[in-house]
């Protein structure tokens, strides 16, 4: 029974593969765009290339099967500076628990913030009316499950919020994933995800009205306008991860992923971490897509290099676990990105 189960999320979501295979007609046409940034310290420092090794609270960006290897109880914190040198930061919070023996369950938090910004009218164009502050959020809610020793999936509900000073837009999406462990020491590792599938949204709010005076009676009305609805930037994650044994106390994981993306170029990325004693884990990653290398055909800030550090010690017998994270993502242009993390493993 489990597996037919493995092999009917399997097929499923290869199917979905196809539906949502990339188009380059449709590049830049999607919104929410914040659900494809990573706010997480460990991850962004392996050039988001780790989804089929990453576990636990971070797997929810990539693959949600990687909660389900959650070993009991994990708590998360992360500021990101995005893109250093335009006021943007993102912070984010999570918690995981795991449930019984094979089930996990977990929550994100992620806000994004851009600063104060002043209020203009058409009357007032030089502000010194107040400001606004847009914010952009997502909240996750997961679930994995181990169906075998071998075979583990999960699904996330999102949901989404952006606004600006008097306009708001809301949503909800879905991420499923699973991840296929092989190996006598479940060295090799296969993971495939759909990510950010929902229905359009939509911004609603006072700021998409109009109020005027018809000149021949002196009648005020107010014309309310509708915006056009924006999909939402759907993506398959496909990737493999190799562990190298190198001895008791040390480890090295490679990761390779591709990335389709429904609204932007696919992306391809190699990362590796090495681990000595889980105490001291030194990470590096890079991500390609079509015209990196071209400054007059990029598409994107990332010119490739992404790199990470976290330093861990254990606080009890029974395996708690507090550890700093840092991650340091190249840009062009501004000043790259910034990530600094905590977390607590119980």
């Amino acid at each position: 029974m489990r597996n037919k189960i493995s092999i009917t999320l399997l097929a499923t979501v290869l199917t979905i593969t196809t539906v949502f295979a990339g188009n380059p007609d449709r590049a830049g046409s999607a919104g929410a765009g914040h659900l494809l940034i990573n706010p997480w310290a460990r991850s962004s420092g392996l050039g988001n290339s780790c989804m089929a090794s990453v576990i636990g609270i971070e797997a929810i960006h990539f693959n949600v099967a990687g909660l389900a290897f959650l070993r009991k109880t994990e708590i998360l914190f992360a500021n990101t500076q995005y893109l250093v040198g335009t006021g943007i930061k993102i912070n984010s919070v999570g918690f995981g628990q795991r449930v019984g023996e094979n089930s996990a369950f977990g929550i994100s938090i992620s806000s994004m913030s851009f600063g104060d910004i002043p209020i203009t009218e058409v009357n007032l164009p030089e502000g010194g009316i107040g400001t606004f502050s847009p914010t952009y959020s997502n909240i996750a809610l997961s679930y994995a499950k181990g169906f075998s020793n071998s075979i583990y999936g999960g699904i996330t509900l999102k949901l989404i919020s952006e606004s600006i000073y008097n306009v708001r837009s809301q949503g909800a999406a879905f991420d499923a994933g699973i991840r296929y462990v092989t190996g006598e020491r479940d060295q090799l590792r296969f993971g495939i995800a759909l990510k950010n599938v929902g229905p359009p949204m939509r911004f609603r709010g006072d700021g998409l009205s109009i109020t005027a005076v018809i000149p021949t009676t002196g009648t005020n009305i107010t014309v309310e306008q509708r915006s056009e609805k924006y999909e939402l930037p759907s993506l398959v994650n496909v990737g493999f991860a190799y562990d190298f044994l190198l001895s008791e106390q040390m480890k090295l994981t490679a990761n390779i992923q591709y990335t389709s993306n429904s609204f932007t170029n696919d992306q391809y990325g190699v990362s590796g971490d090495f681990s000595f004693r889980e105490r001291f884990i030194l990470r590096a990653g890079y991500q390609w897509e079509d015209g990196l290398t071209n400054k007059e055909e990029r598409a994107t800030v990332f010119v490739g290099p992404h790199a990470g550090l976290t330093v861990q010690l254990p606080t009890s017998e029974g395996g708690t676990v507090i550890g700093l994270d840092y991650s340091y993502r190249v840009t062009n242009p501004f000043d790259g990105v910034h990530s600094i993390g905590a977390h607590i493993t119980l």
